[in-house]
């Protein structure tokens, strides 16, 4: 049962990884516009703060219980603090700058590291390395 999660959470990285690399490419294409809203900066706020913390706790309980499922859930948790903080930056630099390429560019920068999060956890790794 513990490998049937982490194939699943693995399989939910690669998801993620289409979903973003859609995204950022429809939105470098012009056909997609991000439009801020009060709401959603401070739901990234609060995500870029939180799933970090939570991501760590998640680790360290993964290497306790050896668990493969919670240390994809883990990875995942630290992909959703990592995309909130650069869609943040994103918006920053877009409303200073007005450069509104930064935010799909570093989106498809993480793209390797959740692929690779993805790998590992579909390969049933039960703790960090």
């Amino acid at each position: 049962m513990r490998r049937t999660g982490g194939r699943i959470a693995g399989l939910l990285l690669f998801v993620l990884a289409a979903f973003i690399a859609s995204a950022s490419v429809l939105t470098l294409l012009g056909h997609l516009e991000p439009r801020p809203s009060p709401i959603g900066i401070a739901l990234l706020v609060l995500a870029a703060m939180i799933m970090p913390w939570l991501a760590a706790q998640k680790r360290r309980l993964s290497i306790t219980t050896a668990s493969a499922a919670l240390r994809a859930d883990s990875a995942e948790s630290a992909v959703c603090g990592y995309l909130a903080l650069i869609a943040l930056v994103g918006l920053v630099v877009s409303a200073v700058w007005k450069v509104s390429w930064a935010d799909p560019v570093a989106a498809l920068a993480l793209l390797p590291l959740i692929v690779r999060e993805g790998w590992e956890a579909r390969k049933g790794k039960p703790c960090c390395h």
